[in-house]
């Protein structure tokens, strides 16, 4: 009340003293907006650069969360003598993967199941070594005289996960539109990396279905992804026009992008693996709304995000896949959305 009447006064004392207040606070909301900016770039890599070793070792060498030094990758005599075996942890047509134990280090164990898909698995190691960076699983050794390989363990296991893990009691903190945003732009920014690799443009086909999809990437314990099963992982090259086909039998569903549907099914033709088309990287574009829109869930909050998405989703869902964006171009719009809601929010509470 005093400050009610002091005004009527002294209007035009007020008036002088707000110039430079509302000046000060100009000042203080343009700094806090380039914080905010900074930290979300601190969050997110740039799209535009390449992967760096996770653990900021050397080439060929490893370092997992609470080692002090990086050590070299293990060799078969280490693996055969200091990795113990401790529990079969998952199993697929490739590989059998343990949870094991390395000089006191929760560690994953993986072997050959069986000798048909020794090239899948030869493939899969390839690319591990090829590949080691921040969005790849770390890896720790390998033997191929006993086809095995050894990678660091992430407990909250594969995407599939998600749902379950997030609504334990330790976990329910991160069950926000931010946190499953920033899961949903770590999956495209794998994507991103693995159509730019070190080893050329690489296409995920073990993905033709939502759950096989989910079943190759890994949530960490600050809730990021890794990516991890790179067994069905071919090149395509632009230069000499080389496509690739994800495996020798017809694939079907709503999931798979329109190209890898057998083009002659209307007309009664039977399927035939040498008449079949190939296709390129934009397969995994048109699959990114199905796994945002899982990886999203129901939060408040993710309305908008979705609202924020159609565009460039709709754009992801195009049939001619040439008109698909990169993705890069969907890395982007992720980052933007995401930074424009932090800042609608800001700019909300500040009027409260």
């Amino acid at each position: 009340m005093q400050m009610q009447s002091t005004m009527g006064r002294r209007s035009s004392s007020v008036v002088s003293h707000s110039v430079p207040v509302v000046s000060a606070c100009l000042a203080a909301l343009l700094l806090s907006n380039a914080l905010i900016y900074l930290y979300l770039d601190s969050v997110y890599q740039t799209g535009e650069q390449l992967a760096s070793p996770q653990s900021g070792c050397v080439p060929q060498h490893f370092k997992m969360p609470t080692m002090k030094n990086c050590t070299p990758w293990l060799q078969c005599s280490q693996i055969n003598a200091e990795v113990r075996k401790l529990k079969l942890i998952g199993q697929g047509a490739v590989k059998k993967v343990y949870l094991s134990e390395w000089r006191g280090q929760k560690v994953a164990l993986s072997k050959l199941s069986s000798m048909d898909y020794l090239e899948d698995f030869l493939h899969g190691l390839s690319m591990l070594e090829a590949l080691q960076g921040p969005q790849v699983v770390q890896l720790v050794g390998s033997c191929l005289e006993d086809q095995a390989f050894v990678t660091e363990h992430h407990p909250l296991g594969s995407l599939l996960n998600l749902e379950s893990v997030l609504t334990q009691e330790q976990h329910q903190q991160h069950n926000t539109w931010q946190i499953r945003l920033r899961l949903a732009t770590d999956y495209v920014s794998i994507l991103h990396y693995l159509h730019n690799s070190p080893a050329g443009c690489r296409v995920m086909c073990d993905s033709n279905s939502l759950e096989k999809t989910l079943s190759q990437f890994l949530l960490t314990n600050d809730f990021h992804l890794v990516v991890n099963d790179l067994d069905a992982l071919p090149k395509v090259d632009p230069s000499t026009s080389s496509l690739v086909k994800c495996g020798h039998r017809e694939l079907t569903g709503d999931f798979v992008a329109p190209e890898q549907l057998w083009p002659f099914r209307d007309n009664g033709k039977p399927f035939s693996d040498n008449l079949m088309p190939g296709y390129d990287e934009k397969t995994d574009i048109w699959k990114i709304p199905d796994v945002t829109w899982f990886l999203m869930g129901r939060v408040p909050g993710g309305d908008l995000v979705h609202f924020h998405l159609f565009q460039i989703h709709e754009e992801c869902k195009k049939e001619d896949p040439k008109l698909r964006p990169s993705a890069l171009d969907v890395l982007k719009v992720y980052k933007s959305v995401y930074s424009s809601i932090v800042q609608d929010n800001l700019g909300y509470k500040d009027m409260l």
